[in-house]
């Protein structure tokens, strides 16, 4: 299974998925603003990650509008918040055959390449 979760109107998506070549190497995309992400979904991307915080982007907009910044969150938090605001969706999330690669490092943009 190779299955890319991402934001269409992200820039740095948009490379990424060029980058990698993901059309050409068939892998299914999913847009997550307007497919939003299922409980299943995010359950099973928190099972190759190891905790929902991994998923988890301080970088959103709302994170900080919403006082998120001095709460002490908890996987539970983090779960919902995920599933109620696509924004705090570290991007893109890429599954593999069982591996994840989480966020836009250049690291894990690599790892993805080589994956793919």
């Amino acid at each position: 299974m190779k299955k890319i979760y991402h934001l269409a109107s992200c820039s740095t998506c948009q490379r990424i998925l060029k980058d990698v070549d993901a059309v050409n190497k068939q892998a299914e995309l999913q847009d997550i603003k307007t497919e939003a992400i299922s409980p299943a979904q995010l359950d099973e991307m928190k099972k190759l990650a190891g905790s929902y915080e991994a998923l988890f982007s301080r970088k959103a907009l709302k994170y900080r509008s919403m006082g998120l910044h001095e709460q002490a969150l908890t996987e539970k938090d983090y779960r919902k918040l995920i599933l109620e605001e696509y924004t705090f969706l570290k991007r893109p999330v890429a599954i593999v055959n069982k591996q994840i690669f989480v966020g836009n490092t250049k690291a894990v943009v690599e790892a993805l390449q080589k994956a793919l």
